[in-house]
């Protein structure tokens, strides 16, 4: 029988991955070896995955969908539910990352709080109607029958899926939009030739690639810049913070309050830019009252040092971790069911539509399926965004938030199809940046507080991202056309 020391060692094992004596074995002492830990894990997780899977494709032959194409949806729903779940897996880190790695938040805080809100934004504001062709980069038109229609739609669905679990595989938090506009683009070309490609839509979201992150990193660096110098570089900390810390505050709400009203709510409210800015303006004087109210009270009894002074922002940054979980799910929910939207619409009514109503178990699927990736699987990404690129704080965090929303507003007037991923990620890149100049200048010294691994890693696999999902699009549908 195993004693009560073997047990603990055989879950923190399990759990915590610790390794064994000699790290090989299956069992050393009577704890199980780190590699029989991870593989196991690792089982349970391809378990739980798989069995999402197929709960996927009961829930959909249970629902009206015409008998002679059940078996083509039935396989579209597995499809778009694998898809899914790579977006929880690799996109919502953007989201919690900055928060986990700034110690705002648990790993378990944020994975819960990602998994109610990302759920709850892609129920409730998920909208009813998508555009089934990604950003309008294809001409539906020029496709030769709805089969051909619906066989691209599938490609590009699991072309997408393929490459984001490639990505998050090494390690790279990449755009899920970017993914599928890639497998449409290259399964339309494969189906219709490249006259099927607005390529001037294109363009546009190639020249996100370079502008998003830029514009994020700069606002970001910005925003730091201002509270070091307005803060921290005050003798009186506690002081400058009471004056301060509210009107960040106070522009953080009244950003995420456009940004929602924007973005997060864009499928079943669209506003006009008056009213935007009324409840901008509204959430600016609001929060303004009430987090004076809570910095004064809470600086009371604050010691004047940095570690405390952090503390004022900690609620902000949890709250915008939550509000742009909320935003990501009503927005990028239509990455997972739009192509599988499309191709039941098209099974079912006969002929393509751009646009087309979604059923509400479409919506569960991608809902549920986000939820489920980012708990098996978000955990590696969450880390690389917040604890490995550079090293944060609920500062530099609530920085990184702060210049995500600001720049999709932007982004939006302009309009722009910028991706948050990129936006984020480059946020953080800035921060660190910036710290690094901040310290090594005006001596020239060489420390380096950006990790250059993965922004080389990062950088490479937003440049290939549609490429490679487009290739790989046009591989598939070439064979599907041979199969059927």
């Amino acid at each position: 029988m195993k004693s009560g020391s073997g047990i603990v060692h055989s879950v923190q094992a399990l759990l915590m991955g610790t390794p064994s004596l000699d790290g090989k074995s299956a069992i050393v002492n009577g704890r199980p070896s780190w590699a029989t830990a991870l593989g196991e894990r690792g089982m349970l997780k391809f378990g739980i995955g798989a069995g999402f899977l197929l709960l996927a494709a009961v829930f959909a032959s249970l629902q009206d969908i015409p008998f002679d194409n059940g078996a083509i949806i039935i396989a579209a729903a597995v499809i778009g539910g694998y898809m899914a779940l790579n977006i929880g897996a690799n996109d919502v880190a953007n989201n919690v990352g900055p928060a986990v790695g700034s110690k705002a938040l648990t790993m378990a805080g944020a994975l819960l709080i990602a998994t109610v809100f990302e759920a709850a934004g892609a129920i409730l504001a998920g909208g009813d109607v998508v555009d089934t062709i990604s950003k309008g980069i294809i001409d539906p038109s020029l496709m030769p029958d709805d089969m051909t229609f619906v066989w691209a739609m599938m490609s590009a669905l699991l072309a997408a899926a393929l490459w984001l679990n490639l990505a998050t595989y090494i390690g790279a938090p990449i755009s899920t939009t970017h993914a599928i506009v890639g497998g449409v683009m290259g399964a339309g070309i494969a189906a219709t030739g490249f006259g099927a490609v607005d390529w001037g839509t294109m363009s546009m979201i190639t020249a996100s690639w370079v502008i998003s992150p830029l514009m994020g990193g700069v606002i970001a660096a910005l925003f730091l810049a201002f509270i070091k110098f307005t803060i921290f570089a005050k003798e009186d900390m506690v002081a400058a913070a009471r004056r301060w810390v509210p009107v960040l505050v106070a522009v953080m709400a009244s950003v995420f309050s456009m940004y929602l009203a924007m973005k997060g709510f864009k499928k079943i409210w669209r506003p006009g830019p008056g009213l935007v800015l009324l409840v901008g303006g509204a959430a600016f004087a609001g929060a303004y009252v009430l987090s004076r109210f809570m910095v004064l009270k809470r600086s009371l009894t604050m010691a004047n040092d940095r570690y405390r002074v952090r503390g004022l922002f900690v609620v902000p940054l949890i709250c915008s971790a939550a509000l742009l979980s909320f935003a990501h799910g009503a927005n990028d929910v239509a990455n997972a069911i739009g192509p599988l939207a499309a191709i039941v619409g098209t099974l079912s009514a006969g002929g393509i539509s751009t646009e087309v109503g979604i059923p509400l178990w479409v919506i569960v699927i991608g809902a549920i399926g986000i939820s489920v990736g980012l708990g098996l699987y978000g955990p590696k990404l969450i880390r690389t965004v917040g604890e490995q690129i550079t090293t944060l704080n609920p500062v530099r965090a609530f920085c990184v938030a702060l210049a995500a929303a600001i720049t999709v507003i932007i982004a939006s007037v302009m309009g722009l199809p910028v991706s948050s991923t990129h936006i984020a990620v480059g946020a953080v890149f800035g921060v660190g940046f910036y710290r690094e100049l901040l310290t090594n200048w005006p001596r020239n010294y060489k420390r380096r507080l950006v990790r250059r691994k993965y922004l080389f890693t990062i950088a490479g696999a937003w440049v290939i991202t549609v490429p490679a999902a487009a290739l790989l699009a046009a591989f598939l549908f070439t064979v599907l056309m041979r199969i059927v």
